[in-house]
């Protein structure tokens, strides 16, 4: 899969921003990349490692483990960013690699503004710099790394 960006993100082929949140055999985490632009600090990717196009491809194995960590990194995001709400989608049209987006909406975000995409067009919105998503990566990661999923 030489044209996959994600496959190629995986291989180190494709530098981006923030650090690995977490890593299995069957997964991996990290903060959406928007080529320099600012982030919106809480957009998480969970990307499954095998190159398959949909959820409909998983095997069990993997779909277990891409669905215990979407609830952790989801309880991560809400206890330790103080997130109200988290926003899950997967689409699959820009990319055929299976990755499901995780947008977390903070506190006071005004209803119009309310949605996984729409959060962006907030203007006191929590957009930062490579070195903000690296602060946000970090504190999840240490919240998985500390809190047991039972």
């Amino acid at each position: 899969m030489n044209d996959c960006f994600i496959c190629n993100k995986h291989v180190g082929n494709i530098e981006t921003s923030g650090v690995m949140i977490y890593e299995d055999e069957y997964v991996y985490v990290g903060h959406i990349d928007r080529n320099g632009k600012p982030n919106y600090i809480g957009h998480i990717m969970i990307d499954l490692k095998r190159h398959v196009p949909t959820l409909a491809e998983m095997t069990v194995e993997e779909a277990k483990a891409f669905g215990v960590i979407m609830a952790r990194v989801s309880k991560a995001l809400k206890e330790a960013e103080n997130a109200e709400h988290i926003y899950s989608l997967v689409s699959g049209n820009s990319v055929p690699h299976l990755h499901m987006h995780l947008v977390a909406r903070y506190p006071n975000t005004p209803k119009e503004h309310w949605g996984p995409m729409e959060v962006y067009d907030w203007e006191d919105a929590p957009m930062g710099d490579n070195n903000d998503v690296i602060e946000l990566c970090n504190r999840i990661k240490t919240y998985l790394e500390n809190n047991q999923y039972e």
